[in-house]
């Protein structure tokens, strides 16, 4: 089964990019894999304490998660899974990618605030002649009614 990649974090692209990865999923079939990517930087602490801090960080991914999955499930009929990797944003998504075959389409959602697209769309773009999928960069102002109409 073909699914599309979308990357879970706390910009607010990010639900426009949920919703049109769910949507489309449900239209033709296919699944959804939500990566979240916990940043090293969080955990260069003392040991004990970053084991906290990493489990904490998961917890809230989670938390997070199982928002938009209980939206998905419900509304769009889709089950989809969770990813948590930890490095840089940009190396963990290329991984994910190049170590599942099922991955067809990775959607990010674009930066509203007037300064660029954002650094993940700014970034993976700059490698995209070296995926191995498509992008679909999905505004992050667009309306709900509209990512229906298009999906």
């Amino acid at each position: 089964m073909r699914k599309f990649l979308v990357v879970l974090d706390d910009s607010r692209e990010c639900l426009n990019a949920m919703r049109f990865a769910a949507m489309r999923a449900s239209k033709t079939g296919g699944g959804v894999e939500v990566l979240a990517v916990i940043p090293p930087e969080e955990f260069n602490h003392w040991i004990g304490v970053g084991d906290i801090m990493r489990e904490e960080a998961r917890e809230r991914i989670e938390v997070h998660y199982e928002v938009f999955a209980k939206w998905m499930r419900d509304r769009q009929g889709v089950e989809p899974t969770l990813v948590i990797r930890e490095g840089q944003a940009v190396d963990e998504i290329i991984a994910q990618i190049s170590e599942n075959n099922d991955i067809g389409i990775l959607v990010l959602g674009a930066g509203t605030d007037g300064k660029g697209p954002g650094p993940l769309v700014t970034q993976l773009s700059r490698n995209s002649g070296s995926l191995s999928v498509p992008i679909t960069i999905v505004p992050g102002d667009m309306t709900k009614e509209r990512l229906e109409a298009i999906t």
